[in-house]
């Protein structure tokens, strides 16, 4: 195969990778009031059909982007897509919301992949045609989320829940035949060792938090199980950063290099993706309970799962376009103000949403102006990390970046509800949680402004030495 086929079926290979599995992360999502009715259970465990999702990619991406860093990254991706196939094949089939929530989490392995594929891509290309790429491969994440939901009510109202699942597994396995055919056999540098007992205490530890979160309001917020779980997952993720520090003193591998993680120009990225992410999934969980609602608690337009599918079609298709944008902006004011203005547009979205919502065209403007930002900041991060990292560490910065991501994403998913729960569920309830959120997004833009100043000129490099 000639040669420039064969980098265009790379790239397309790895933006399948990162979409597909985005694509499916989100699958479901709009059938979360109808889960929580054809269950019997409360909205906030109905959640957990995402939260699973974005807690096991939280817990798997840094061991992945370890264990992916050298020579086993081939084998790593095409295992991952492996255990999403098995996640889907288990959500399809009649197991009941238990087998439900255990095939979501096996589908949330396939986000831990995304930081691979930045790795795969510094590996083969240099300069613009890298940054390009990158960004590319960053917002395709954002962008297959964006997707999944009116795959998810386009398919679910035809063929049923499980009709949706299957319609994912035939993607993936299509994509895990274009990865064994085209993705690098050789990688750079050596494979490395993971931090199990890492692994262990942040996966336990973040479940344990936003279980406690989540159910709060259905247990009582100061219940001894709320309470316990809570504190329970504190001292967790506060073992974990100790055991980090530990390893790391002894001159091994830790699962996050938190050094790496802290250094100047990685630490407000970092910080971006934690925060973004949170307001990402409570902006698509909140529109999508709009969109269903049934107007009895003052908000809710009262209409079904095609709808609420159809109103996150913009946030995929401006989320794409937001990252376009910020490489012209980039290239003409300095990187240096694209997180900060991410965040101001995507903290608009909320802000819009809270004082438009009264019909499905104001919630279309909402999620297009929320892709907007969400797309513009996302594209950014890698960008901005990847010239501030040794070669041989970028898998795993990225995998933290994405991990942070991730841990949005489910704080996102689960703090909404709650925050909904805790307002009082009402139509200034609504108002609150979106303001609340908006808040979230703009501190965080305004932290970065700040502390911009510690970091170095961003100029991307192009392989490892």
């Amino acid at each position: 195969m000639p040669s420039d086929a064969k980098d265009r079926w790379i790239l397309a290979t790895l933006a399948a990778i990162t979409t597909v599995t985005a694509v499916v992360s989100s699958l479901g999502a709009p059938l979360v009031p109808s889960i929580a009715t054809s269950y019997a259970v409360p909205l906030s465990t109905a959640q957990w059909v995402l939260t699973a999702t974005m807690l096991a990619a939280a817990a798997t991406t840094p061991a992945l982007g370890r264990w992916g860093s050298g020579r086993l990254r081939r084998p790593v991706v095409l295992g991952g897509l492996a255990a999403v196939l098995v996640g889907l094949v288990l959500s399809a089939l009649p197991t009941g919301i238990g087998g439900l929530l255990v095939g979501r989490a096996l589908q949330g392995v396939g986000l831990a992949l995304a930081p691979l594929t930045l790795a795969v891509a510094r590996d083969l290309w240099r300069g613009e045609r890298l940054s390009s790429r990158l960004s590319l491969l960053s917002v395709a994440t954002v962008a297959g989320a964006g997707l999944g939901y009116p795959v998810t009510a386009l398919v679910a109202e035809h063929a049923g829940v499980a009709g949706a699942y299957w319609f994912g597994a035939a993607l993936v396995a299509a994509t895990f035949a274009l990865a064994l055919r085209f993705l690098p056999h050789q990688a750079h540098g050596e494979s490395q060792q993971v931090d199990l007992t890492g692994v262990a205490l942040v996966a336990v530890g973040m479940v344990s938090v936003l279980l406690a979160v989540s159910q709060g309001d259905h247990w009582g917020w100061t219940s001894p199980a709320t309470v316990s779980l809570a504190a329970t997952g504190v001292v967790l993720v506060a073992a974990w950063v100790a055991q980090t520090r530990r390893v790391t003193r002894r001159g091994g591998q830790p699962l996050v290099d938190l050094a790496l993680a802290s250094r100047p120009g990685v630490l407000g990225p970092n910080g971006v993706a934690f925060t973004l992410g949170v307001g990402m999934y409570g902006l698509l969980t909140l529109v999508v309970l709009l969109v269903r609602a049934d107007g009895s608690r003052g908000w809710g337009l009262d209409l079904g799962v095609s709808a609420a599918g159809l109103v996150l079609l913009p946030y995929a298709l401006t989320s794409v376009a937001g990252s376009r944008v910020a490489l012209r902006i980039a290239r003409r004011r300095g990187p240096h103000v694209l997180l900060p203005t991410g965040c101001a547009v995507f903290a608009s979205s909320m802000v819009l949403l809270a004082v438009a919502h009264n019909h499905l065209w104001q919630a279309l403007v909402v999620m297009a102006v929320g892709g907007l930002g969400s797309g513009f900041t996302f594209s950014s991060l890698a960008t901005l990390i990847v010239p501030q990292v040794p070669a041989t560490e970028t898998g795993s910065a990225m995998a933290f970046n994405q991990l942070l991501r991730y841990l949005g994403f489910a704080v996102g998913s689960a703090a909404s509800v709650a925050l909904l729960a805790v307002y009082g569920a009402d139509l200034v309830a609504f108002r609150a949680t979106s303001l609340t959120l908006a808040g979230v997004c703009l501190v965080a833009g305004l932290g970065v402004l700040q502390g911009r100043r510690g970091s170095g000129p961003v100029t991307l490099r192009g392989t490892a030495g």
